[in-house]
């Protein structure tokens, strides 16, 4: 039996992120294959953790820059490690080639967190992205974890791209994987058009794109309310800080709601979904659950970016306010453009995110890198080296923190 060890950035919340739904997704595809599974975390658990007993995943509680890692790693002995984005390769991957140098090391990057600070970056100076904004310190370090890994799990297609013709990652250390949606497991029907009402939109509060959207809604808000003065926009997601809360205002009909306790069914409930995403990387859990549950929705280039390819939008993409707003309203009032938001969404969940497919094609690419496990390594030279660099920069770092700890 294959040992998998997971070190998580964070415990999982697939309640409160798209990324928590996603490392579940792995989890459980790892425990299709009746491989043993244990989730280790440096993080403090929170009060919205996912018991991971209840799929058979045990769970451990690791330390930063501490000797006592390598005990533990040596005790599990894995077959394959993943690390939860790239700063956990940072600090346990030297850990894990030093105790476990035949494991297979996987980095599921989440999204590319350099793209994401890059675009962030250009927002709050009010100017387009551009390339040369990634050549940044996060890009450099994100870049080399990926180039030490044997595997980089990318969850968009605009990323695969752009690793390939910005970084010039090789293909054989990336693999595409989306969000893994059960397609056996989505409702034959949901609510239909006369049924539901309002506007919604989801999003962990502490994740800064979804917080700039909030904020921005507040511009394009008033532009749909004037179209529509009995419509209200529901906005959900975990842990609202008290700047969000103040934003509530029942008059307007802008209502911060906070926690959902069901995502699903307040995306049932909501006629159009509204996500003016401006920055930000990856492909966006809030407009899968959306398709999921057959809610249209409005969104940017940025929001549907690397999500449906070719394919026809499950509603409408726009980047103006008023634009955006007008699109809102036609989808809220046309049961016509509503349907055939819906058909759209179900091509692309069908074509693009069949949980069997996606798993599956992870599983062969895992087993393919464990048989020429050698040969794999060895045509990454470039990985090679900056392990050996990182092996001593990083471990002597660490044992200085270690020290001055005692």
């Amino acid at each position: 039996m294959k040992k998998v060890l997971v070190i998580g950035y964070v415990w999982p919340e697939p309640n409160s992120s798209a990324a928590g739904t996603h490392m579940m997704s792995l989890l459980k595809a790892f425990k299709n294959e009746n491989w043993a599974v244990e989730f280790a975390s440096p993080a403090q658990k929170t009060e919205h953790m996912v018991n991971l007993d209840d799929y058979g995943i045990s769970s451990a509680t690791i330390a930063l820059n501490c000797a006592s890692f390598d005990e533990y790693v040596i005790n599990y002995a894995p077959d394959i490690v993943m690390f939860d984005r790239f700063m956990m390769e940072e600090q346990f991957g030297w850990r894990v080639d030093k105790h476990c140098p035949n494991a297979v090391k996987i980095l599921d990057t989440e999204d590319l967190q350099c793209l994401r600070n890059a675009r962030h970056e250009a927002h709050k100076s009010n100017r387009a992205f551009n390339h040369s904004d990634l050549h940044s310190d996060i890009a450099k370090r994100e870049i080399a974890a990926i180039l030490r890994c044997d595997l980089s799990l990318i969850i968009s297609s605009f990323e695969m791209q752009l690793l390939a013709d910005v970084f010039k990652v090789d293909s054989n250390l990336l693999h595409h994987l989306p969000f893994m949606v059960d397609l056996s497991s989505l409702p034959e029907q949901t609510k239909s058009f006369e049924q539901r009402q309002h506007f919604m939109t989801i999003g962990n509060f502490r994740h800064a794109p979804n917080w700039d959207a909030v904020l921005y809604l507040q511009q394009i808000w008033p532009l749909i309310r004037k179209q529509l003065p009995q419509a209200e926009l529901h906005i959900y997601g975990s842990y609202p800080p008290p700047k969000a809360t103040a934003l509530n205002n029942p008059k307007t009909g802008f209502l911060i709601k906070g926690w959902a306790t069901d995502a699903y069914q307040v995306m049932e409930s909501a006629r159009v979904c509204i996500s003016p995403l401006r920055f930000g990387a990856g492909i966006k859990g809030k407009l899968l659950e959306a398709m999921i549950m057959q809610t249209p929705s409005v969104t940017t280039t940025i929001g549907s970016e690397g999500m449906h390819h070719d394919l026809p939008w499950s509603g409408v993409v726009e980047n103006e306010p008023q634009q955006f707003a007008d699109a809102a309203v036609a989808l809220y009032q046309n049961k016509s453009l509503f349907t055939q938001a819906q058909t759209a969404g179900n091509t692309i969940l069908k074509t693009h995110y069949d949980k069997q497919l996606l798993s599956n094609d992870l599983i062969i690419k895992i087993q393919s890198i464990k048989e020429q496990f050698q040969a794999h390594r060895e045509a990454n030279f470039t990985g090679q080296m900056l392990k050996h660099h990182t092996m001593r920069s990083t471990q002597y770092m660490a044992q200085w923190i270690e020290a001055k700890n005692k």
